[in-house]
């Protein structure tokens, strides 16, 4: 009878004890996992947008000088980087042909003119007829004025500097022919240098949002220079760019900063008015269908709560624009998104110390 007993208890046993097992798998099996999630905070949109442009130094005065006649030079008296003041002689063009040119008025105007004065001579007496007079003072006028022309084509063969300045390029050199107008030589002044840089249409529209530019050169480390505008083009080039000219203000190192170097100028603008909200990293942002969303962190539930956002535009530091659906200082998971669901529990990772680089220490 005890046998039989105990073989019934190990064959309930033998029953019991895999469902017991089965119930406490599943009881683990059904523990929450918790996700360690990165977060950052939304911080509110600026007052003032900021862009930034490469920008070259130019001469606020540059001119190409060109001779007013045409012929070959004779001799270019100046070297590219020399300064030259306003009236120095910089080049000569052969003026043989304008010599013997002004030859043969000079004579026509000796006889048109000694002619002239004998018919007003007569005139005065009454010698000839008004027609008479009037073409030999009409003639006299003209060949009087032809002979200022061709003088002043002579003197023309000299070529004199416009400006105080520095030679920046010897476009030709001497022996060669040149036609009236065709630059020679290429100066800037030794004053003030301005920077141009090319921007696109949308920010040429915004001019008059303008809150300040500065710029900063390698050359003066450390330093930032305010700026102001001088002139924007009103046509856009190939590029679709609009070329817009600054001005240092105040003082800077004319030794060190020179025409041709490279910059970069800071431009702040106001935001538009109609721009309001947050800005989150871009990574914060799960598009799905087309749609736009952020995981919100419920600190003191511990969990993430997905939320319906609208974007606006990425800035320069990589940050997207979150137009609605967060209000500022919210803390939304910026990494892993995709893996989260509505819900979840979380624990937020600690913020890893600057000094502390690969939480190392």
């Amino acid at each position: 009878m005890k046998k039989h007993v105990s073989w019934i208890t190990t064959a309930a046993m033998a029953i019991v004890c895999p469902l017991l097992t089965s119930c406490s798998g599943s009881k683990e099996g059904a523990e929450e996992e918790i996700r360690y999630v990165k977060t950052a905070l939304a911080e509110r949109i600026s007052d003032a947008a900021e862009l930034s442009y490469p920008g070259r130094t130019k001469s606020s005065e540059e001119v190409n000088v060109a001779f007013r006649v045409s012929g070959p030079i004779q001799r270019i008296l100046v070297k590219e980087g020399q300064y030259v003041r306003k009236g120095q002689l910089i080049a000569q063009m052969d003026p043989r042909d304008y010599e013997v040119q002004l030859a043969a008025t000079q004579a026509e105007y000796e006889q048109i003119k000694a002619d002239a004065e004998r018919v007003i001579a007569l005139y005065q007496e009454e010698g000839t007829t008004a027609s008479n007079y009037d073409r030999a003072r009409y003639g006299l006028q003209q060949i009087t004025e032809k002979l200022a022309h061709h003088k002043n084509q002579l003197a023309d063969t000299h070529l004199y500097a416009p400006i105080n300045g520095y030679v920046q390029h010897k476009i030709h050199e001497s022996g060669e022919t040149v036609s009236a107008g065709m630059p020679v030589v290429s100066m800037f002044n030794a004053g003030d240098v301005e920077i141009e840089v090319f921007v696109p249409a949308s920010d040429y529209a915004r001019q008059d949002e303008l809150l300040s530019a500065t710029c900063s050169f390698e050359v003066t480390p450390g330093k930032i220079y305010p700026l102001e505008i001088v002139r924007v083009s009103k046509e856009a080039n190939a590029s679709q760019l609009y070329a817009a000219r600054l001005r240092i203000k105040g003082d800077y190192d004319r030794q060190k900063i020179t025409p041709g170097m490279s910059t970069m100028v800071y431009v702040s603008y106001h935001a538009p008015n109609e721009v309001d909200g947050v800005t989150v990293p871009t990574t914060a942002i799960d598009r799905q269908d087309g749609k736009c969303s952020v995981f919100v962190l419920d600190t003191q539930a511990g969990i993430v709560k997905r939320r319906a956002v609208e974007v606006g535009r990425i800035d320069l530091d990589g940050n997207i624009q979150v137009l609605e659906g967060l209000k500022p200082q919210e803390k939304v998971v910026c990494a892993g998104v995709r893996y989260l669901t509505d819900g979840q529990r979380v624990k937020e990772m600690e913020k890893t110390s600057k000094a502390n680089v690969g939480g190392l220490l």
